[in-house]
């Protein structure tokens, strides 16, 4: 996984469109508390798998990946909310106590 800049996201997710794959672009919206990654932090996957960029610095990656990849199956964006509590702070969350919104979209 690429930890590059919002230009390089789009740029990668550039050229993956134009080779051809199915791509989703999750970006981060709004972030509380204690979060790893910035309101405005992007990640880009593929429907055969790969990613570059990242909302989170690792803890709910594979969450947004799994969405993403539903997101192109389907074609429908979603906004997702990441947070923690005291019962579930070691399922997929943010340990850190924070909490972050990510939308996530198909992208034509």
């Amino acid at each position: 996984m690429s930890l590059g800049n919002t230009e390089d996201v789009f740029a990668i997710a550039a050229s993956w469109l134009a080779a051809g794959e199915q791509v989703a672009l999750a970006t981060v919206t709004e972030t509380w508390g204690s979060s790893p990654r910035p309101a405005g932090s992007h990640m880009a996957v593929t429907a055969s798998g790969r990613m570059a960029g990242s909302v989170s610095g690792g803890c709910i990656e594979a969450a947004v990946a799994q969405a993403a990849l539903r997101s192109i199956a389907d074609g429908n964006p979603q906004l997702l909310e990441f947070g923690v509590t005291h019962e579930r702070a070691w399922e997929v969350g943010l340990a850190c106590g924070g909490r972050v919104k990510v939308f996530v979209e198909k992208l034509a």
